[in-house]
């Protein structure tokens, strides 16, 4: 009987994560990505977690995935944040389900992550480069929303050498739509090649550079996004991704880039 048990112990360990029926409430927390399972339990033991409408303060107490958590009344989800960075390679959309497309960027994740990622924003189906994807709403909200001012730096290959006056123009302002869009900082990308343009902006519109461009009659040929929210695409090739590394995910969560 006492190796019997050993086996089902031994068992529920090799179980993946995420099929267990229920875990302990500090880990249900920390899954939730509202803090880690210490800090959980601080949370739990001071009274600020209910369950199913219920102050739970004892530690050690378990929860199902169905079960109503919540903390300072915010309903938590058990899954696992996981944060994902992308070189995104052209022709391929950033929606997660597009009858009409080819290819979309979750494709290229496939099964290398359980959990479901949707992409931060949106990069048009030609521009490539830096895409983040995560199933974190909050942080989503916090990057994609215009008073945040996120910054976006973009590499511009146009179809004819940029005049300095209308790199002063964009600075100064282009209308689009009745708004004007203004670039925070814009710059040759190749002192040989003024049809190279390095290009900083916080505008979240769609389309936005190559419209900037055709109002003052170029033509965009390739559009790279190089930064984003303090990320690059550094030693990630085109079409490859990778989870961000801790350090990274406290730096996006805190705002620090």
């Amino acid at each position: 009987m006492y190796l019997c048990r050993l086996i089902i112990m031994d068992m529920e360990k090799r179980k993946p994560a995420g099929t267990d029926t229920v875990i302990r409430l500090n880990r249900f927390i920390a899954n939730s990505g509202v803090c880690s399972r210490r800090e959980a339990d601080e949370l739990i033991r001071d009274g600020y977690i209910t369950v199913n409408g219920k102050k739970i303060t004892e530690l050690g107490t378990k929860v199902s995935h169905n079960d109503d958590v919540r903390y300072r009344n915010k309903k938590l989800s058990s899954e696992k944040k996981v944060y994902i960075l992308m070189n995104k390679p052209k022709d391929y959309v950033t929606t997660v389900e597009d009858p009409h497309a080819e290819h979309t960027v979750l494709e290229l994740i496939g099964d290398g992550c359980k959990e479901r990622v949707y992409p931060v924003g949106r990069l048009d189906k030609a521009t490539t480069g830096v895409l983040l994807l995560t199933n974190d709403g909050d942080l989503t909200g916090k990057l994609i929303h215009p008073k945040f001012k996120r910054k976006k730096i973009y590499h511009v290959f146009l179809d004819n050498p940029v005049t300095k006056n209308h790199l002063f123009r964009l600075t100064e302002g282009i209308e689009l739509d009745g708004i004007t869009v203004v670039a925070d900082a814009v710059s040759y990308a190749d002192a040989d090649d003024k049809s190279q343009i390095g290009i900083e902006l916080h505008s979240g519109q769609n389309r936005v550079i190559r419209r900037m461009f055709e109002t003052l009659g170029y033509k965009v040929k390739k559009l790279d996004r190089v930064y984003f929210a303090g990320l690059t695409k550094k030693n990630l090739k085109r079409g490859k991704w990778r989870f961000l590394t801790d350090k990274e995910v406290s730096m996006l969560k805190r705002g620090i880039f």
